[in-house]
């Protein structure tokens, strides 16, 4: 192919994009030509389809808000954490204390919460529970609990898979969250995510630090 001349070379190539381009067409043609073929029976059927999965879509977004999906909020006691647990299929839980990396995940977490409603996103102190942080075996924070049927299947602790630092972006997050399986990676929460894309990660990060100064002074994760 090297010693092949310019001119050969170049109706090789053109050969073959035009061989492409003639395989898209065909493609093409074949999917017209399967929707020209549609009676009104056919398209009444996708129509029946589209509005069955919108319906069930419907009733499942119900179920969840009623076991407390779409918000972003506290767990009372350790008590509490079970039955949260057992009520959701997947569930993602922060465990935190007042400081400021763990304001930083409550930001993040607190916007995939309305993203992602077919799952529960929740926090308890850390310093409230110890019977669960020494069962679940919790030692740094903040460290986010993903939760399946019950469950502790994986765990983020600290910042370290996140970049290392407390400048990430919801979507570092988010993807390593979706990679357990514990959210979809599109979500059902409307378009919250495609806007949250639109105004960028620069923005964003300074949405997230306008939350406030370090109030502890520290930048320690430990306990």
């Amino acid at each position: 192919m090297a010693d092949m001349p310019a001119a050969i070379m170049q109706q090789v190539i053109e050969n073959q994009v035009l061989t492409a381009a003639k395989a898209v067409e065909e493609h093409l043609d074949a999917q017209l030509d399967r929707l020209d073929k549609l009676d009104e029976d056919d398209i009444e059927a996708i129509r029946e389809r589209r509005l069955a999965e919108m319906k069930r879509l419907a009733a499942k977004k119900q179920e969840w808000a009623a076991k407390g999906h779409g918000d972003y909020r506290e767990i009372p006691t350790e008590k509490d954490f079970f039955s949260e647990s057992k009520s959701s299929e997947r569930v993602v839980c922060h465990f935190y204390r007042e400081n400021w990396p763990c304001k930083v995940v409550d930001k993040h977490l607190s916007i995939l919460a309305k993203e992602h409603l077919e799952t529960k996103f929740v926090k308890l102190d850390a310093e409230k529970s110890p019977f669960l942080c020494e069962r679940l075996r919790i030692f740094m924070l903040p460290t986010i609990a993903i939760i399946k049927n019950g469950k502790a299947e994986d765990y983020v602790v600290g910042f370290d898979e996140l970049g290392g630092s407390d400048d990430f972006g919801t979507e570092v997050l988010e993807e390593r969250l979706a990679r357990t399986g514990v959210i979809f990676a599109d979500g059902l929460g409307g378009d919250g995510a495609s806007r949250r894309k639109a105004k960028g990660p620069s923005e964003e990060k300074r949405s997230i630090r306008k939350g406030g100064a370090r109030d502890d002074g520290s930048d320690d994760d430990d306990e």
